[in-house]
């Protein structure tokens, strides 16, 4: 009954934008495809709404229509209404608006972070001057006070060193570091509404903590309202007010977070919350969506019979590890003779020369590093962003000059191998990288994509072979074998991923380095990525590096944990000891920083914004106490 109370408090407010009935169609090859059919929903002033569902559900589309971003052609909102209430001209008819309205608009009242930030950024500007453009676009204010305004976003989105970010182009600085541009870009003109597509996607648990809390000042300071995409249910637990569940398109759930985490009523939902990745105990294979529920011929969804679920329930159980036989494992892995032996390995670049060219500062990028990793291990390495994980793996595989030491593959050092030998080590040894779009040609078509390196290095015969591997492939990472002559701009992020996930294995590599390579995954498709993973490692004895800022996903696959901080290693040891009992400080704000998604969690949540709305009203009927004492003050003076 608390609960329902504190749920109604909440909403006691206009709703900010309505969206009645929308309907959006994309023109393909295959004829007309309805990427969102009838969908209605609304957010109120100061309210925060999540939205959640696989790749493809038409999460991101919804977004691109509040803001009118529909690319036309191939795109159209075919019906439907999206009426915004907006605090400076009313009520606005989003549809049916002038373009220059609408672009006064895009930014400053309503304002969005998108995806990739990597191709959201412009590479020929630096990342300040791209911010102040934003600024100076909507407002009429001075170069200084926009610049001043950009420094203090760059600090309150909590970017190390702002004014270096501020002269940085974007190919300088890494993925989460862009990221945080990208939100500061979007909080810049104090927009009424802010739609984050996956905002904390590229960040570590940490500084997405620090996100989330200016999200929530945001919200305290200035009632903003928030549609808040993402495919970490944990992180919509703890922020959301309302939870949207979408599939194919269609909306198939909605309600209050509450009701959603603690009473799932559509088979899909379940399916949802239980494909995240469990803190308390670990399963050799995740439960997927597919686990809870049946589409029929007509695309139509029905839950399992009980008998189903009885027999999934005991999959899942002989999948339970104890940790007994996990600390065999990892004693067993431990005694064998190194696969990858790291000695001294730094990472120096350059940050500073004299009037000479001279290089008198450098970024100690990794600092003299040492680690092994051991045949049919998942070592798993994790630290917040620029901590040097993805410099490590990149110099692994020599992609990165500067690279120091010695990096022992099966003894050989990999540093001193000329151009044939290094490409050969190129076919056992390969990398995923972390943003899927900037790794693929945007010309070619991904069934090419996926046999380019399989022309290279001879795999198998000839062309209709290979064609054949590919379409084997792509239902093994769960696309379809339609999409081989489609390119990359025409999937979303997470289908992306998986077309990178299916050229790394297209090779049949020995060890893979995964630099967060399920991050852009919404946790269905990331749970079946990770089984994936788990049974390719098994089929075909893999050895995995997996860089990654998910903490609980990191805790699911590998066997090992190395924690990185500031370019060193701060600790390393069996996952599950590292999880219960962290040595180092920085490793146990890491863990408690994860989002969990747990009732408890969630109430706490609920109790937290209950008092801020409270704290906010009190605050305006002070403000309004006092203007009338004023008021009335100066009305007995005048008498």
């Amino acid at each position: 009954m608390a609960t329902q109370k504190l749920q109604d408090d909440t909403y006691n407010s206009q709703p900010l934008i309505e969206v009645n009935d929308l309907t959006v169609e994309f023109e393909t090859d295959q004829g007309r495809y309805k990427a969102l059919e009838e969908v209605s929903f609304k957010i109120n002033k100061g309210e925060t709404v999540g939205i959640v569902g696989e790749s493809g559900s038409g999460k991101s589309v919804t977004a691109l229509s509040l803001l009118r971003l529909i690319q036309s052609p191939p795109g159209r909102i075919a019906s439907g209404d999206i009426i915004f209430h907006s605090p400076k001209r009313g009520k606005v008819d989003i549809r049916r608006i002038s373009s220059s309205k609408m672009r006064s608009i895009r930014g400053s009242e309503i304002a969005m972070i998108f995806q990739e930030p990597m191709t959201s950024l412009n590479p020929v500007y630096t990342c300040g001057s791209q911010v102040i453009e934003a600024i100076l676009q909507h407002e009429n204010i001075s170069i200084r006070e926009a610049r001043s305004r950009t420094l203090a976003l760059f600090s309150k989105v909590k970017l190390e060193e702002p004014k270096k970010i501020f002269r940085a182009f974007p190919h300088q600085i890494s993925g989460g570091q862009k990221q945080r541009v990208m939100i500061a870009m979007a909080l810049a003109c104090r927009p009424s509404l802010l739609i984050a597509d996956e905002p904390t996607t590229a960040l570590d648990v940490t500084v997405q903590k620090n996100i989330l809390q200016v999200i929530q000042e945001l919200r305290e300071e200035r009632n903003t309202s928030t549609l808040f995409i993402t495919h970490d249910l944990g992180v919509i637990g703890e922020i959301a007010d309302r939870v949207i569940v979408m599939y194919k398109g269609r909306i198939v759930e909605e309600g209050e977070v509450w009701e959603i985490f603690s009473k799932p009523k559509h088979p899909y939902t379940k399916g949802l919350l239980a494909c995240r990745p469990r803190m308390d105990v670990k399963l050799r294979i995740l439960p997927t969506v597919s686990d809870f529920m049946v589409i029929d011929a007509n695309g139509e969804i029905s839950e399992f019979s009980e008998s189903k679920f009885k027999s999934v329930g005991e999959a899942l159980m002989k999948s339970f590890q104890s940790i007994k036989q996990l600390k065999e494992r990892h004693d067993e892995l431990i005694q064998q003779t190194p696969l990858l032996e790291i000695k001294g390995l730094k990472v120096h670049y350059p940050t500073k020369k004299n009037v000479f060219g001279k290089v008198i500062a450098h970024k100690k990028a990794v600092n003299n590093i040492n680690f092994e990793v051991y045949p049919g291990e998942t070592l798993g390495l994790v630290g917040e962003s620029g901590c040097g994980k993805t410099t490590v793996g990149r110099s692994i595989m020599r992609l990165i000059r500067e690279a120091q030491g010695q990096i022992l593959y099966q003894g050989e050092n990999i540093l001193n191998m000329d151009a044939k030998r290094l490409r050969e080590l190129r076919k056992d040894v390969q990398i995923i990288f972390q943003d899927p779009y900037s790794s693929l040609n945007p010309r070619i078509t991904i069934g090419e994509t996926i046999m380019e390196p399989m022309r290279i290095h001879n795999v198998l015969d000839n062309d209709k072979q290979r064609r054949e591997r590919v379409i084997e492939l792509l239902d093994t990472v769960e696309l379809h074998e339609s999409y081989f002559n489609r390119y990359p701009h025409e999937f979303s992020g997470g289908q992306r991923q998986r077309v990178c996930i299916a050229r790394t294995i297209a090779l049949k590599p020995k060890f893979i380095i995964c630099d967060e390579s399920v991050s852009a995954l919404d946790v269905s498709v990331q749970a079946r990525v990770l089984n994936l993973l788990n049974f390719l490692k098994e089929k075909y004895n893999l050895t995995y590096i997996f860089i990654s800022h998910d903490l609980s996903v990191v805790k699911f696959i590998a066997d090992r944990i190395m924690v990185m901080n500031q370019g060193k290693i701060v600790e390393t040891g069996f996952s599950e000891d590292i999880y219960k009992r962290p040595k180092e400080v920085y490793t146990d704000t890491l863990i408690k920083s994860i989002p969990r998604g747990s009732l408890e969690d969630i109430r706490k949540a609920m109790l937290k914004r209950r008092m801020a709305k409270k704290r906010q009203e009190d605050a305006k009927k002070a403000e309004k106490e006092e203007l009338e004492a004023q008021l009335s003050k100066r009305k007995h003076l005048e008498k």
